[in-house]
């Protein structure tokens, strides 16, 4: 790589992990769709994941609370926790992550959440 060309940043994902039972979630799903697309030019790469339906992608993950959130740049985990269903909370953590920041708080992640993400990371790369 010559010293003009920079290396192209890795995208970020945020994934909502929900249940379609979940009043909650199904009234925070239309703020977050607008929040990450948003946020699209940044590179984000929204995720919807029914937690029910997409179990085998969950493994083995308890999610206890909803909505329970996973940003990730590439492999590595910045966030993963419960979160109030909030647009300005969303976009708040969403702006931590395109500013560089690598630890936004939440519980550490053990290796199923950090799975998850590489799982994820996988999926969205662009062919």
């Amino acid at each position: 790589m010559t010293p003009s060309e920079s290396p192209t940043p890795l995208r970020l994902t945020v994934a909502s992990l929900c249940a379609e039972w979940c009043g909650t979630c199904r009234d925070y799903r239309a703020d977050f769709e607008r929040a990450v697309q948003a946020q699209a030019e940044a590179g984000i790469h929204g995720v919807w994941i029914d937690i029910e339906d997409e179990a085998e992608l969950v493994g083995a993950i308890d999610v206890e609370n909803f909505p329970t959130l996973l940003i990730a740049r590439g492999d590595e985990v910045l966030f993963f926790g419960t979160v109030t269903p909030h647009r300005s909370t969303l976009m708040r953590l969403m702006q931590a992550a395109v500013a560089g920041n690598t630890h936004l708080g939440g519980e550490a992640p053990d290796a199923e959440v950090q799975a998850l993400a590489a799982r994820l990371h996988r999926a969205a790369r662009p062919d």
